[in-house]
C-alpha cells in the first residue's frame, strides 16, 4: 500500500487568497480626461475580474489603437496594445493556441467598426471564444473629434464642418448580421447593470459581443444622456430580462407589442391593452433580436422606441477554438505527425526540361 511522502502531509497546500479589484490594478497613471465613461467601464471590470474564479494570470487583455485601448495599461494582467482594428486578428490567434486563457477585447467604434470592420465579423461569425467590449462614443476622441462610423447623421464635427453625410453603423445589429451567438448593450454610468452584462458575457462559450455606450465628454459629451439622466431614463430605456414583458416608464406602464412582427408602444393606463398583451423577450429568438437592435433613433422615422440594454441574443454554438483542436486531434490519430516540407511542397508539381 502506497503512502503519502510525510513532506506532504507536513505543509498542505493551502488555498489561494481570494482576489479583489486592487489586484487588477497597477501603478500606471490613468491618463483620460477627467469624467471620461472609460474611468467606470475600467473600475466594473476590475469589480468583476476577481469574482470569475480564474487565475490572474490567465487573464489577458488586447486591444487595438484609441482612448479605449489604453485600458491593458491599467488593468494588472497580461495583455497588449496592438495594431489599430487588429485587436481581434490578435485575440484569435492567442485563444487557439493557449485555450486555457480567458481572453478580452477592449476596443472603440473606430477601431472596430471602421479600419477593423472586416476583423471584427469574422471573428464574430467564427465563434472564437472570447469577449469583445466595444465602447462606443459615437466619435474619434484619441485623434480629437472627428465622426466615426456610429455618429448620427448630420454630425457636425471637425472631419464634416457641415454635417457628416454617412448612415451610421448599428452595432449590435452588425453583430446580429455576422452571426454573432452574443449580443447585448449596457452603458458606462449604470454600474450594476454593465457588471451583469460582464458577468453574462464572460459565461457564453464561444464570442461574446457587448457594446457599451460610453460618454466622451471633451468631444462628443451628452451623446447618450437621455439614456442616463434619472429625469429621462425611464421613459427612455427599454431593459432587457429574459421571460419578462417589454415594460418601461418611470411608473412601468409603458410597454411594446407585437402586431404580427411589427413592434408597437403602447400605454397600459389607457385600459386597452394590459401585460398580458405585451411582448415577452427571449433571448433565444434570433429574429425578435433583430427587431430589438433595430429601436433606433432615425430621423426618417415618426416613432422613436425606447433603447434596448441587455442580452438581445444568446445562442450555442460550437467555438471555433475548439473544433480547430478537436480537427488538429483527430487529424494526429489518423495520419500522424505532418511532413512540413511535404505540406509546402503540394501535390501540385511540374518538370522543366
Amino acid at each position: 500500500m502506497e503512502t503519502v511522502p510525510a513532506a506532504l502531509t507536513a505543509h498542505p497546500a493551502t488555498p489561494s487568497p481570494a482576489l479583489t479589484a486592487k489586484d487588477f490594478t497597477t501603478d500606471q497613471e490613468v491618463r483620460w480626461c477627467p469624467g471620461c465613461g472609460d474611468y467606470s467601464i475600467l473600475a466594473q471590470v476590475q469589480k468583476v475580474f476577481p469574482t470569475l474564479g480564474i487565475p490572474k494570470e490567465n487573464f489577458v487583455i488586447i486591444s487595438g489603437i484609441g482612448c479605449s485601448s489604453r485600458f491593458p495599461y491599467y488593468m494588472n494582467t497580461f495583455g497588449m496594445h496592438s495594431i489599430h482594428g487588429r485587436a481581434t486578428a490578435i485575440a484569435s490567434g492567442l485563444k487557439m493556441t493557449r485555450p486555457e486563457l480567458s481572453v478580452w477585447i477592449v476596443t472603440g467604434d473606430g477601431d472596430s467598426l471602421s479600419i477593423g470592420g472586416n476583423h471584427t465579423i469574422h471573428l464574430l461569425r467564427r465563434n472564437v471564444d472570447v469577449n469583445v467590449l466595444l465602447f462606443n462614443n459615437q466619435i474619434y476622441g484619441l485623434t480629437k473629434g472627428q465622426y466615426s462610423p456610429t455618429s448620427e447623421l448630420n454630425k457636425v464635427t471637425k472631419s464634416t464642418p457641415f454635417g457628416s453625410l454617412d448612415h451610421p453603423f448599428n452595432p449590435a445589429a452588425v453583430a446580429l448580421g455576422a452571426d454573432a451567438t452574443f449580443v447585448a448593450r449596457s452603458m458606462d454610468r449604470d454600474p450594476k447593470h454593465l457588471q451583469q452584462m460582464l458577468l453574462r458575457s464572460h459565461g457564453h462559450k464561444g464570442a461574446s459581443f457587448l457594446e457599451i455606450y460610453q460618454n466622451c465628454n471633451i468631444f462628443n459629451d451628452a451623446a447618450f444622456e437621455i439614456f442616463t439622466e434619472k429625469g429621462t431614463k425611464a421613459a427612455y430605456t427599454l431593459m432587457l430580462e429574459q421571460g419578462q414583458p417589454l415594460l418601461y416608464g418611470a411608473e412601468k406602464n409603458l410597454g411594446i407589442r407585437l402586431d404580427g412582427y411589427k413592434p408597437e408602444m403602447v400605454d397600459l393606463s389607457e385600459g386597452k391593452y394590459s401585460v398580458d398583451d405585451l411582448w415577452v423577450h427571449d433571448e433565444q429568438d434570433f429574429y425578435k433580436a433583430q427587431i430589438l437592435t433595430r429601436f433606433f433613433d432615425d430621423a426618417s422615422q415618426p416613432v422613436h422606441f425606447p433603447r434596448p440594454f441587455g442580452v438581445f441574443y444568446a445562442t450555442e454554438r460550437p467555438a471555433y477554438d475548439e473544433l480547430m483542436a478537436l480537427q488538429l486531434e483527430e487529424t494526429l490519430a489518423a495520419k500522424g505527425p505532418g511532413d512540413l516540407d511535404k505540406l509546402l511542397q503540394g501535390k501540385e508539381t511540374w518538370s522543366i526540361d
